[in-house]
């Protein structure tokens, strides 16, 4: 069973350029969609080593092998980095629009030889796991807030009858096995095993970089890298503070998310909605399913995240989220209690008298069942809601 993606009309935009970089993380569906935006295309693999070693040894005959008159899907491609140059020269000669449609699971390293290869010639996309909207489509979506943040959005979980514990415990072992150990030197696997589910109890929380490295053994030096792993390969995102100051010393550190939060569950042992029902982390865990589809809807236009939280330096005023629009500033405060109470937009209030704004315009995602509506404190947007706030902030409604 295919679950249609939004990201299908922005893949197909993006083909007017002469390559398309899809990226995001493992079993994403990735290729699922390439091939079925892109059926005529050819496809091949780097995953098969065959045709890894080909291409890194005879470039030039690995593109005439593949030559055709559609284009050419090539999946997983960084392993095979010195490729683009040749793409780029074949680019250049025969300006062909939506030919080469590239895969990878890897950010940062793709995004650095695509600045020297490919710039001006390639679009890029992040096709993350599926989003509220997604899974509410082809119906999908679980009534109930904490099975959904439990089983996360792998798209085989929904395709296929496979047991979620089953299928987070072979994701982390091939992901160590094979992406983490192509950009580090990891050395002992089950120290970096730990320290994934470290970082899983550090979710929604200022990631302490020096804590990190008591707590898992290991230096400070070795942390910072593999948090740059875990980031290059779409496991976390780290949200970064929102600088402006208001008269306040802020802090400059970021807050650590999971991409996933099936993922994160699963590092943290939690494999049912009762046993996180009464877990300390839940609400760290609720708001972190809140970050990761408003990430995975700005991913799914075509556009990068304008993401960021505020909050001064003591740790007394906080908001959760605010997504800089340019012209304005929206504040968005996330409470996984099912009963709304006026504390909720506390941090709202502070940060409209801060601002100088207005704060009816804040939000306020809580993990109540009830209808959004308009308060006069804010805007009240219940957790299902969710998967609907992005077309309404950049396309505001009069309410």
């Amino acid at each position: 069973m295919y679950i249609k993606r939004d990201l299908e009309e922005v893949l197909l935009r993006f083909a007017k350029f002469p390559a398309v970089a899809l990226l995001g993380p493992r079993q994403s569906g990735k290729t699922t969609i390439a091939k079925k935006i892109f059926p005529q295309h050819r496809y091949v693999s780097f995953e098969d080593h065959h045709e890894r070693f080909f291409a890194a040894d005879d470039p030039r005959g690995f593109l005439k092998k593949y030559e055709n008159e559609h284009g050419i899907i090539i999946d997983e491609f960084q392993y095979v980095p010195p490729l683009l140059s040749y793409l780029q020269l074949d680019i250049d000669e025969k300006k062909r629009q939506g030919y080469y449609i590239l895969t990878g699971s890897q950010n940062f390293l793709m995004n650095e030889k695509i600045t020297q290869s490919l710039a001006g010639r390639v679009g890029i996309v992040d096709l993350y796991t599926l989003s509220f909207k997604e899974l509410e489509r082809a119906g999908k979506l679980a009534p109930n807030c904490d099975d959904v943040i439990v089983r996360g959005g792998y798209p085989r979980l929904f395709e296929q009858d496979i047991d979620t514990a089953d299928f987070y415990s072979s994701y982390v072992q091939t992901y160590v096995e094979r992406d983490v150990r192509q950009l580090q030197n990891v050395g002992d696997i089950n120290t970096f095993q730990r320290f994934l589910g470290l970082c899983a109890g550090r979710v929604g929380q200022i990631l302490d970089y020096q804590t990190l490295s008591n707590d898992c053994g290991v230096t400070l030096v070795q942390v910072k890298k593999w948090i740059s792993v875990l980031e290059a390969t779409y496991i976390i995102t780290l949200l970064q503070p929102f600088y402006k100051n208001f008269n306040r010393r802020l802090i400059r550190t970021p807050k650590l998310y999971f991409l996933d939060t099936g993922l994160a569950c699963s590092l943290l042992k939690i494999f049912s909605p009762d046993t996180l029902e009464s877990h300390p982390l839940r609400g760290n865990l609720f708001e972190n399913m809140v970050i990761a589809d408003l990430y995975k809807q700005y991913a799914n236009m075509g556009r990068r995240s304008p993401l960021y939280f505020w909050r001064d330096q003591n740790g007394r005023l906080e908001v959760d989220c605010i997504v800089d629009r340019g012209i304005n500033l929206i504040p968005i405060e996330i409470k996984s209690g099912q009963t709304l109470s006026p504390n909720f937009f506390n941090g709202i209030a502070a940060w409209a008298e801060l601002a100088g704004s207005d704060p009816a315009q804040g939000f306020v995602v809580y993990g109540g069942e009830k209808e959004s509506h308009q308060m006069s404190a804010g805007h009240v947007v219940g957790w299902r809601d969710i998967k609907d706030f992005v077309a309404y902030v950049e396309e505001p409604l009069e309410v």
